[in-house]
């Protein structure tokens, strides 16, 4: 048994009056990834699969890795996905799963979130970690995590940037500001600045100044701030939100939602918190120097489960018949049909009971086109 004074029985470093003790994690749970279609549906979105192949859905995953450093969790998820998500996490304590009639982007998602968790506690230090994300190795984005609770604790919102590996143009950007000393978190700096996707050349710019982190949407903040920039820059976002929250412990709680949330601004978390916050010198960012990958497309899919034998093939599925000659890419599948792949390169297959994709890792980003497409012509019961 451990003799520090500061670990529980399970592990947590939660001693009472730390920073810990008042941490309670929220897991957005949204999004369809339509760039992952057919196997990513509005009825199963991309964080109910195991994509990596490792026995885990990317949402039990980041349960996992959260767990051990929260004194609470709280899933906003669509209502739709009431059940799977519950079969996913039985841990998960109904009080703490909340159920959106209809998406709404990430300020009503994590603002509601805030909302809950201020009412419950006011003291209380919130994490907001999307549920489809890879991230390893776990001990060091967990220490990542530790470090933005304890500067968050000095009154900052808190983002965990992402040391980027190359140059890339999906995401955008933090620049780093001057270190912070604050004590637990040796890595804290400050945000100078959120950068909206650059183009390639704008990007090797940044990757190569050193300055310049990869923002994956990772916050960490007191819910007395996070509401308060969400007041400041939307006042009728905030209003609804809070009304949702007061009646969230009630009988009331349905109608309320259900008359509320429609009306609400359908804006991102960046907009409404995050940059406004970081004009005004409160946003603080942690650097992650572990690996990250928001699993957007089929070709992450190929780079997270390399090649295992001669094949040339990366297949994923519970029952593959995949035959392969002279050919290489990516086969996911949850058909017993017999797949059979011959002088073909970089080829993404994707077979399912009612749709079949099939398109190169090079060309992966436009399978949201098809989506649209789709979509456009009314098979909406295939998407």
């Amino acid at each position: 048994m451990s003799t520090d004074p500061n670990l529980t029985e399970a592990g947590r470093e939660d001693a009472p009056g730390s920073a810990l003790s008042r941490f309670h994690v929220v897991i957005p749970a949204g999004g369809v990834g339509t760039r992952l279609w057919p196997l990513s549906r509005a009825a199963a979105p991309k964080f109910l699969h195991d994509l990596t192949g490792s026995g885990q859905t990317l949402i039990r995953a980041t349960w996992d890795r959260l767990a051990p450093l929260a004194a609470g969790m709280l899933v906003v998820t669509g209502a739709a996905h009431r059940d799977a998500v519950c079969g996913q996490l039985p841990d998960l304590d109904t009080a703490d799963l909340v159920l959106e009639p209809s998406p709404k982007d990430s300020a009503a998602a994590i603002g509601l979130a805030a909302a809950i968790l201020s009412l419950r506690d006011p003291d209380t230090i919130m994490g907001s970690f999307a549920a489809d994300q890879v991230i390893a190795p776990v001990e060091v984005f967990q220490d990542a995590v530790r470090q933005a609770v304890e500067t968050a604790a000095t009154g900052r919102i808190v983002t965990i940037g992402i040391e980027p590996t190359h140059a890339a143009t999906g995401f955008g950007y933090i620049r780093r500001g001057r270190r912070l000393a604050v004590p637990g978190a040796p890595d804290a700096h400050d945000v100078a600045a959120f950068v909206e996707k650059p183009d390639l050349k704008v990007a090797q710019q940044y990757v190569k100044s050193g300055r310049y982190l990869w923002n994956a949407g990772m916050f960490v903040a007191p819910v007395g701030l996070m509401l308060a920039h969400l007041e400041e820059n939307e006042p009728a976002l905030h209003a609804g939100l809070m009304e949702i929250a007061h009646a969230w412990e009630t009988e009331r709680r349905d109608e309320v939602m259900e008359r509320v949330w429609p009306e609400l601004t359908k804006t991102a978390i960046d907009y409404a918190v995050a940059e406004p916050a970081a004009a005004v010198g409160d946003v603080a960012v942690i650097p992650g120097a572990f690996t990250w990958d928001d699993v957007g497309d089929f070709a992450a899919i190929a780079r997270l489960n390399p090649v295992k034998d001669a094949s040339g093939i990366t297949v994923i599925g519970d029952t593959p018949r995949v035959y392969s000659d002279d050919a290489s890419g990516v086969v996911v599948t949850d058909t017993r049909r017999v797949i059979a792949l011959i002088g073909i390169e970089d080829v993404v297959v994707v077979d399912t009971e009612d749709a079949l994709l099939v398109t190169t890792t090079d060309h992966a980003q436009e399978v949201k086109k098809a989506v649209e497409a789709l979509k456009a012509e009314g098979v909406d019961e295939v998407l």
